[in-house]
């Protein structure tokens, strides 16, 4: 319980601390090192996510993706000379016939089919946007004729075939402008949605990569060095995925039909079954209603009142057989 004053023990604990410490501070250094590469990666997203937000440059980021896109296309399958390739791809991910013939493809440099490519698109694009305003200003006019003063934002849904979205806008500054904001609305829906979900999986793919280059100081490698290569490479996937879903989401998306096509199309398959098959018709009897509105199947026949069941009483083995031979009920009527 008493104080080490010893000179030789005291200058031990002190190297033994000042080890331990610049230990730790190699450990704290090499993390940030590490994160440094993340947070250059963390700027772009934000720097995207914000102009998603504003909206000012958003529709220049719109343009950036769709050229990156049409780049990215043509570098593929350019090269390679593969022209049914290159015109299921631009289906795929722009749902519009492919802008260059074949011959073009085959004997244009790449630059004009860029130029090319990448005006024909713009062009699509900007078409569909006024279309989809154009679309929706009636309904939105009628809502806001009607119900005006009850709503002040309505919801615009927004689907592709596969993916749903609902757009929410003000009412009055819509039917002010007659519509033309619903593309800005609606990239900004989608942009937002689908860099959240690339980023998220991004920041998973990046916690695995920190996980498996430790291995490689075995090999006498720096792992950070092999960090920053795997991570740029990866982020650069992640890009060429984002610009990939948000373009084919912007170029496919429209708004619904307002008619609900499955349940007259349910109703006239049943008609036809019934009238193909009449017998079925007449078997089956029409289901009634009872009070609460639920349906109830008709009797098809005459109901028999239900008879009660008797049960005999149960006869061990070794009791006598009831038949009044005097034996056991298992030598006797019990064998069988």
């Amino acid at each position: 319980g008493e104080v080490i004053q010893h000179g030789m023990v005291s200058k031990s604990i002190e190297r033994a601390q000042k080890k331990v410490e610049e230990n730790n501070y190699g450990i704290r250094k090499r993390l940030l090192e590490y994160d440094d590469v993340m947070n250059a990666q963390r700027e772009v997203i934000y720097k995207r996510r914000r102009h998603a937000l504003q909206g000012e440059r958003l529709s220049v980021d719109v343009l950036n993706m769709i050229h990156d896109t049409a780049g990215v296309l043509l570098d593929e399958f350019h090269e390679a000379k593969d022209y049914e390739g290159f015109k299921l791809e631009v289906i795929r991910i722009f749902s519009v016939e492919a802008p260059i013939s074949e011959d073009e493809f085959s004997n244009t440099k790449a630059n004009a089919l860029m130029e090319k490519f990448v005006s024909s698109l713009v062009q699509l694009y900007s078409e569909k946007k006024n279309r989809i305003a154009e679309r929706a200003f009636p309904v939105i006019a009628n809502v806001f004729e009607t119900q005006g003063e009850k709503f002040k934002n309505i919801v615009i849904p927004f689907t592709d075939g596969i993916k749903s979205m609902n757009v929410v806008v003000n009412l009055s500054k819509t039917y002010d402008l007659k519509g033309s904001n619903l593309p800005l609305a609606f990239e900004k829906n989608i942009t937002l949605a689908i860099i959240d979900d690339q980023w998220k999986e991004h920041l998973r793919e990046m916690d695995e990569l920190k996980t498996s280059v430790q291995n490689a100081s075995y090999e006498q490698k720096d792992p950070l060095l092999i960090y920053k290569f795997e991570s740029f490479e990866l982020f650069k996937k992640m890009l060429d995925r984002m610009n990939r879903e948000v373009i084919s989401f912007l170029f496919k998306g429209d708004l619904p039909n307002a008619e609900n096509t499955n349940v007259r199309e349910a109703q006239e398959r049943k008609e036809k079954v019934t009238a193909s098959r009449p017998e079925l018709a007449q078997k089956q009897p029409a289901p009634s209603q009872n009070g609460d509105g639920q349906q109830q199947a008709l009797p098809t026949g005459p109901q028999k009142k239900p008879e009660p069941v008797t049960v005999a009483e149960k006869i061990n083995r070794n009791d006598p057989c009831p038949c009044g031979s005097g034996k056991k009920y298992k030598q006797c009527h019990g064998k069988k």
